[in-house]
């Protein structure tokens, strides 16, 4: 597996921040893997795709250089470049980090993306980092500009959920959560970034930056010794702008919020996972939690230091009676 060691400073000074650049990469790594693992991706990738697709076919070293960055287990070097940190910049601003690299770097990173040779269509490119550039841009422009103010709510809630579990049960509780399955805190300093046998990094001295997208994908970057982003999928996931339907039933009995956090539940989350996906306050979303409880249409239990909450029988009995699901 791979590791970071992560020094008492690098960790007391670790912050989320977004990153519009980070949401277009994102997207750019679900529209070329061409699969949604949710219901919400799958919709947006069936209105997207298909012009994704056409920008594509238009410019076949495009086409390449998207399929050799993204490669097999790590990206290219310049696709994802770390986060500065340093109050919250325009897509615009960022995507330069990706036009400023050197091309003959960009080829060399390419080869590491690969695993092997950079074919020559690549190779002798002088722009591909201006390609690198243009692709992000349309894909910014295209498919996540229209949403980018719902997108950044759920990015937003994310960050503040995070932040209170952060202020509950420390660092360990709030990093074992970033990539459930990826990510988990080893003790001694040492953070499991990665499933994959890469070398451990130090990040003592550094900028510790924790990066929330809305697709179900992450990556980590670094920037010499000096900045170092985990770039994890975050609680809200990108569902229908509306979200589940709550019956209007369920909704004149319980109240709309409320019966929205239940009906939210059809599978384990936790707190701070219900506070992105409804868009409610932690404070709102602990007092349902506690209505529902003392009610016993929820039930609550522990993986490692999450607690999760999910319906009980007679919560999801509810939920589907007649006018429900």
């Amino acid at each position: 597996m791979g590791w970071w060691r992560i020094g008492t400073d690098a960790l007391a000074g670790g912050r989320f921040v977004v990153s519009p650049l980070a949401e277009a990469i994102a997207a750019l790594k679900i529209l070329h893997a061409a699969t949604g693992t949710h219901p919400g991706e799958r919709a947006w990738l069936a209105d997207r795709l298909p012009a994704y697709r056409e920008r594509l076919a238009a410019d076949p070293l495009d086409a390449l250089l998207v399929r050799a960055a993204l490669g097999r287990t790590w990206n290219a070097d310049f696709l994802t470049p770390t986060p500065l940190g340093e109050g919250e910049r325009s897509f615009t601003e960022e995507v330069e980090a990706v036009r400023a690299v050197d091309p003959a770097d960009a080829v060399a990173q390419l080869a590491v993306s690969l695993g092997r040779p950079v074919p020559e269509p690549l190779r002798s490119a002088r722009d591909l980092p201006e390609r690198m550039a243009g692709v992000l841009t349309w894909v910014w422009r295209e498919t996540v500009l229209p949403d980018w103010p719902r997108r950044r709510r759920v990015l937003e809630a994310d960050m503040t959920a995070r932040t209170a579990q952060l202020s509950r049960g420390g660092w360990a509780a709030a990093l074992d959560e970033l990539c459930p399955g990826k990510t988990r805190w080893l003790g001694e300093g040492r953070l499991q970034i990665s499933t994959r046998a890469y070398p451990p990094r130090s990040v003592d001295g550094g900028r510790l930056l924790f990066v929330p997208v809305t697709a179900s994908t992450g990556w980590v970057s670094w920037e010499g010794t000096d900045r170092f982003a985990v770039v994890y999928p975050c609680a809200g996931v990108l569902a229908d702008a509306s979200g589940p339907v709550v019956p209007e039933a369920l909704g004149a009995l319980l109240g709309t919020a409320r019966a929205g956090v239940l009906v939210r539940l059809e599978t384990p989350r936790s707190t701070s996972q219900l506070v992105a996906l409804t868009g409610q306050g932690l404070g709102s979303v602990g007092r349902h939690l506690k209505v529902l409880l003392d009610a016993g249409l929820v039930r609550r239990g522990r993986a490692g230091r999450s607690v999760l909450y999910e319906r009980t029988e007679a919560g999801s009995v509810l939920v589907r009676a007649p006018g429900g699901d």
